[in-house]
């Protein structure tokens, strides 16, 4: 997840294709739209006026279907497309208007960037593939080798380093194209749909390959995909393009549940609300009791008071140790116990906020309130059977929409 210090910002971007762009911008500030600039002008709109800014160490994803500007908008931002207007600041130096020789350092400094169909070269082995970007920095032999030779232990292909790719499936050069832009330390990382050329089984497996590396490197990565449903699984946030404007852009659980016009919602209407709802997003909120501030007896009154069966028990720090049940604390005052620690049970279920409800179903199908922890294992609150089958039950009953048809001509 990424901090609150913006990494990228695109600001007011605006790509045409074509031997007139000037023109067709100008048709475009005074309101034309893609089919008129094209009729008027015969140049393409690729990207519409794009503003956003990705957070660092953030993965986010730009989402879209073919014609929709997403390849373009990310080669925009290390100038392998030219913008025709617009800016492109990382950290806070815009890269659209920096010379050759600043955008080439910026290039090797700040950007890594890996391919669709893996770009690796077939006669050199896995490792000199993974050091190519160490050696065009001029890193010395032995200095790139020993880089190379850990990215690729990170990636799980240490021992396949003297292979040419062509011995590798598809899935394994892709972690070599992954390891090579890794390997770099590059602070962002670009990857154009990536995945897409994988079988699924292998493609579910570089998702959360990627998932596994980012919260371990904290790379800022903008990744472009075609496939809402890999978007909403990885992206911290996801922007959603067509026509090459942003139609809208949040956070997976904020597109799947206020979709903001009808071609987003069409979009999520068939994705799998179970694996892109987090627990956290449903939490009840609830009084903990805090232990060793109070006797069994403090606790009982509290239930008695606001009518609760149950209640967790936290430590100083905040989290759960353990679940106190109205009926356990009605025989230990009446048998004269006051130990809390004495009576709360120790064997509750227990989740991270960030967990998908998809994969806490088995846990809440034994009755069992949940508790609800986040990264530092703070409890948050509880969630219940009822409170997933009530999520799950209202974004099921959404209307359903048409998808709208989409321009082909850019991408």
């Amino acid at each position: 997840m990424s901090s609150s210090q913006p990494k990228i910002k695109i600001e007011n971007l605006v790509k045409i294709y074509g031997k007139n762009p000037e023109h067709a911008l100008k048709l475009f500030r005074e309101g034309g739209n893609r089919d008129e600039i094209l009729q008027a002008t015969g140049n393409v709109l690729g990207v519409a006026d794009v503003t956003l800014s990705i957070g660092e160490g953030e993965l986010f994803v730009i989402m879209g279907l073919s014609g929709s500007g997403k390849s373009t908008l990310v080669r925009c931002l290390n100038r392998l497309i030219e913008p025709t207007s617009g800016h492109v600041y990382i950290d806070e130096e815009d890269v659209a208007k920096v010379d050759v020789k600043r955008l080439r350092e910026v290039r090797r400094t700040k950007l890594s960037m890996v391919f669709q169909r893996f770009g690796l070269f077939p006669h050199k082995s896995v490792l000199e593939n993974t050091e190519y970007g160490l050696k065009m920095r001029g890193v010395s032999p032995e200095e790139r080798r020993q880089k190379a030779l850990e990215t690729l232990e990170i990636v799980g292909l240490r021992k396949w380093a003297d292979y040419a790719p062509s011995s590798l499936s598809g899935g394994m050069q892709q972690r070599v194209g992954l390891a090579r832009a890794l390997a770099t330390d590059a602070p962002i990382l670009l990857m154009d749909e990536a995945f897409s050329a994988l079988d699924p089984l292998i493609r579910r497996g570089m998702q959360d390959e990627l998932m596994r590396l980012q919260t371990e490197l904290q790379r800022t990565i903008v990744f472009i995909s075609h496939d809402i449903q890999e978007a909403l699984k990885i992206g911290d946030r996801v922007a959603i393009m067509k026509d090459g404007y942003l139609v809208q852009v949040g956070t997976p659980e904020e597109i799947i549940t206020n979709p903001v016009d009808d071609y987003i919602a069409a979009f999520t209407q068939d994705v799998n609300r179970a694996q892109v709802l987090k627990t956290g997003s449903i939490v009840r909120q609830t009084v903990p009791f805090i232990l060793g501030q109070g006797s069994a007896r403090a606790a009982l009154q509290d239930m008695q008071t606001h009518n609760r069966r149950r209640m967790h028990v936290v430590d100083r720090q905040g989290q759960p140790v353990g679940i106190l049940m109205r009926q356990d604390l009605e025989s230990a005052v009446n048998s004269g116990v006051e130990d809390v620690s004495s009576v709360m049970r120790t064997d509750f279920p227990t989740v991270e906020a960030s967990t998908s409800l998809e994969e806490i179903f088995h846990i809440a199908q034994s009755g069992a309130p949940i508790a609800v922890v986040n990264r530092k294992g703070k409890f948050k609150g509880v969630v219940e059977q009822s409170d997933i089958l009530a999520s799950i039950g209202r974004l099921s009953q959404e209307p359903e929409v048409d998808m709208t048809p989409i321009d082909q001509v850019a991408v």
